[in-house]
């Protein structure tokens, strides 16, 4: 055991914090499994076991305190790819067949869905434009 140089353990400790890295999904584990990696760097160029200790605590603490919250701020914003009904909210369509309260049709994204009108005492005649404001069911509500 005393026949290993220290950068080796150093890099068993990096596998070793890798492991469960893969297993639970949590980058904590990879960033101190990058700690071990520069405090066997630091053992690779000589540095006492002070200085290695050093390096792994404060490259795996900047990691953290680095890395981490801006992690955490991409993963609590929205998609910027609106997808599904989502994307059809806001667009524009015209009136295939005359719209109002009750129903009607409109041609939007290629498509002829089902409309009613939000204003149920407003109708839109063929060829107009209408603003989808929402999506109900197969119905498109627009304005």
């Amino acid at each position: 055991m005393n026949d290993i140089d220290a950068w080796v353990w150093w890099l068993v400790a990096a596998v070793a914090l890798g492991i469960p890295l893969v297993v639970t999904a949590m980058p904590e584990f990879g960033m101190l499994a990058v700690g071990a990696v520069a405090a066997a760097v630091a053992s690779g160029v000589g540095a006492g076991t002070v200085a290695q200790v050093l390096v792994f605590v404060a490259v795996s603490v900047a990691l953290i305190a680095v890395v981490r919250p801006i992690a955490a701020r991409h993963r609590a914003q929205r998609p910027q790819l609106a997808t599904g009904i989502d994307a059809l909210k806001g667009r524009q369509a015209v009136v295939t067949e005359r719209v109002d309260g009750a129903g009607g049709r409109i041609k939007l994204a290629g498509e002829v869905w089902s409309a009613r009108a939000l204003d149920t005492a407003r109708a839109y005649e063929v060829g107009q434009q209408v603003d989808v404001v929402d999506i109900e069911g197969a119905t498109a509500i627009v304005i």
